[in-house]
């Protein structure tokens, strides 16, 4: 391996420019360069250390690696790919995929994926964003999404032996939760992630594409049902129906003991047990129930894909590391250091010795992601659905107020 810095340096990570790590382009360097940007977090320094040493000896070449900050990454990404010289390779949350390729400049990966990658086996809430107009612009790399938290003692304490199996079940038990100063569950109203996988469990969509014109859905009978669930979960501990899971953040209520079960994903595991450290042994995981036993419920899957660029200037380079990062050998390497579910369902096993990793695998297997449309964006930074959760809970007419909401939905992804 050659004798140089693998990371960039933090303060520089940010820069568009592809010198951040000593690398000058245009230097007297008989090695091939492939820059990749990553996002900050998404990877451990050990990681990158190991796979650099890896793909160098392997390959011709070197690897060369700048973070990136999620604030502002929509337009500095775009301005990269229809630029010249820019990233070979960049990290994309999965439901960003479609703005990207919605330029025309991101490079088809279908026959990759295909004959190199497994794509039958990918995680659809990972593959399904990256695939648009039937070709395959984004290669899923992790995933993360909800589970069930719970507070072990307060289960124990009300007789609940074992986690629920089913959506019958499951409020069966919160209810018995529900009483003697705790909290059953704490779902804010406008917790719009947690609400479409019971919409998906209903087999309804937040919206639908009706050749090519994309329309709202929040009025369909069966994403009618599954805002029903939710009141009636909702109805069984105390969470404001008026704001979100961050208003306040839900891990440090729960932190404060009384609360029985929230739904989050484990990440929130750290902010729960920094405010309250002695609930760090116990606390449980268990999927989001589904109505059947045996199929938890759908959850919204996020994580990242990665995309090359039509410009990247190393292209064929670029498509060998996105191979490796989206292999099994790599895939497996980062779920067991960074806690991710892999790509594929298959490789689940590898986090088995993780408890609330493996029962992420689990629902991710069911996993969907946000309406495959390049201005969901523009729903998401309105949000129709978080207003209309909060009527339905205060008493309007469901029906009535899903109407509202999907017309605006419809607006917004006609723009």
């Amino acid at each position: 391996m050659k004798n140089r810095h693998l990371v960039c340096p933090l303060a520089a990570a940010t820069a568009l420019v592809l010198t951040g790590c000593g690398l000058l382009p245009g230097a007297a360097d008989q090695h091939r360069t492939v820059t990749v940007w990553l996002m900050r977090d998404s990877v451990s320094e050990d990681f990158l250390q190991r796979f650099t040493e890896a793909y160098e000896a392997e390959h011709e070449g070197e690897l060369e690696f700048t973070f990136q900050e999620w604030t502002g990454i929509g337009k500095k990404v775009t301005e990269a790919i229809r630029g010249e010289g820019g990233p070979d390779v960049i990290e994309v949350g999965n439901t960003q995929v479609a703005q990207y390729a919605d330029t025309d400049k991101l490079y088809d990966l279908t026959l990759e994926s295909v004959r190199d990658l497994g794509s039958e086996d990918w995680l659809p809430g990972l593959a399904e964003p990256g695939r648009i107009g039937g070709s395959q612009y984004g290669i899923p790399w992790y995933a993360a999404n909800r589970v069930v938290i719970y507070h072990k003692d307060l289960f124990a304490r009300a007789g609940v032996t074992k986690p629920p199996t089913t959506r019958a079940q499951w409020l069966d038990d919160t209810e018995k939760l529900n009483r003697d100063g705790s909290q059953g569950i704490y779902l804010a109203g406008q917790d719009w992630y947690t609400l479409a996988g019971f919409i998906w469990d209903e087999g309804g969509e937040l919206a639908e594409d009706k050749g090519g014109d994309w329309a709202g859905a929040l009025h369909s009978p069966a994403a009618l049902r599954g805002m029903d669930f939710y009141k009636e979960l909702q109805s069984l501990g105390s969470g404001p129906k008026n704001a979100d899971e961050q208003t306040p953040p839900q891990a440090e209520v729960f932190a404060r003991g009384d609360v029985a079960q929230i739904i989050a994903t484990p990440s929130a595991v750290a902010a729960i047990t920094k405010a309250n450290p002695g609930l760090k042994d116990k606390l449980g995981f268990f999927p989001i129930p589904g109505k059947k036993a045996g199929q938890p419920c759908a959850v919204f899957t996020g994580g990242s894909d990665l995309i090359i660029p039509e410009n990247a200037p190393e292209r064929a380079a670029a498509i060998d590391v996105v191979k490796a990062l989206a292999g099994e050998k790599w895939q497996s390497e980062l779920a067991r250091a960074m806690n991710y579910v892999p790509n594929k369902s298959s490789l689940a096993s590898v986090v088995e010795g993780q408890e609330a990793t493996a029962v992420m695998a689990v629902g991710a297997a069911r996993g969907k992601a946000t309406p495959n449309s390049p201005q969901w964006a523009d729903v998401e930074a309105a949000n129709p659905i978080k207003p209309y959760m909060t009527a339905v809970l205060q008493g309007d007419d469901p029906k009535q107020a899903a109407e509202a909401a999907s017309a605006q939905i419809t607006q917004a992804l006609a723009e």
